[in-house]
């Protein structure tokens, strides 16, 4: 097993292999300057897109800029696109770390660790409030998987958030309203468009490659209770199934939807979140 590491953009992986099997889809030979080209990314110190130039909390507006080309809404934060210092490296550990003034009104300080243990690859995210202030702060893993025509997802789950056109949430249903996206047992990927979040995940997927012989087994903390699958269509190359601690634009929902997942942090807190994804 082997993991490649990319400091300078936001400590994301540039490849996972098993052998030469390429368990996440992998980094462009010659490399890339666009972070989406990476085999996995990190996001925080929020996941997914905040609507409306900002947030209130706490009585106050937080202003938050769009931060990608293209995108008119914020989004994953901003440490998928920083560099990052390497603090320690070993054969089969690393541990990287930031320190962000931003975005908006967030200040915070984020550890990475990778680790290759037997036949996994583990995953933990720290990060620490810096700011005066209390805020609601989040964590995802955005993971780049391969993609092919007998590609099979396992991830059970109650609730799926249908989507707007903006790409904001739109409302919850029961995932048996659409079968077509629901992974309750090993499914094919639907052929259409698919981008969205899910909830009432108890934290266990598996993807598989029936041609390769080959599958991940994923298993995240509870804090990453809920997922996103992201894949334009059956003729794309990847799918992302994304381990998220809250909701696409949680900031601005408050008690729209019973799921939330934001946890505020007052100044000193930190949150962990931990994700494995072991060879089966």
């Amino acid at each position: 097993m082997s993991a490649e590491i990319v400091p300078s953009l936001g400590a994301g992986l540039a490849r996972f292999n098993y052998g030469r099997v390429p368990l996440f889809r992998p980094w462009p030979n010659g490399g890339s300057g666009n972070p989406f080209d990476l085999a996995c990314n990190l996001l925080l110190p929020w996941s997914n897109r905040i609507s409306g130039g900002g947030f209130i909390f706490e009585h106050k507006f937080h202003e938050l800029l769009a931060n990608v080309t293209g995108e008119p809404f914020p989004i994953h934060g901003n440490g998928f696109s920083q560099e990052w210092e390497v603090d320690s490296l070993a054969p089969d550990k690393a541990r990287l770390s930031l320190v962000s003034d931003g975005p908006g009104p967030y200040r915070y300080r984020a550890e990475a660790t990778y680790a290759l243990t037997g036949q996994a690859l583990e995953l933990q995210l720290l990060i620490v409030n810096s700011a005066p202030v209390r805020l609601p702060f989040g964590l995802g893993i955005h993971p780049w998987f391969p993609r092919t025509a007998l590609t099979t997802l396992h991830a059970p789950a109650s609730q799926v958030c249908l989507e707007l056109p903006s790409h904001l949430p739109d409302r919850f249903e029961d995932v048996e309203t659409r079968p077509d996206w629901d992974f309750a047992t090993p499914a094919a990927l639907p052929s259409g468009w698919i981008n969205n979040a899910f909830a009432g995940w108890d934290g266990v997927a598996s993807i598989r490659w029936p041609e390769q012989n080959c599958g991940l087994r994923i298993e995240a903390s509870p804090v990453l209770n809920f997922y996103l699958v992201y894949s334009p269509s059956q003729a794309s190359d990847f799918v992302c199934f994304e381990p998220v601690s809250h909701v696409v634009d949680a900031h601005n929902r408050g008690s729209v939807d019973k799921w939330n997942g934001l946890s505020v942090l007052s100044p000193g807190e930190s949150l962990v979140a931990d994700c494995s994804f072991t060879v089966i």
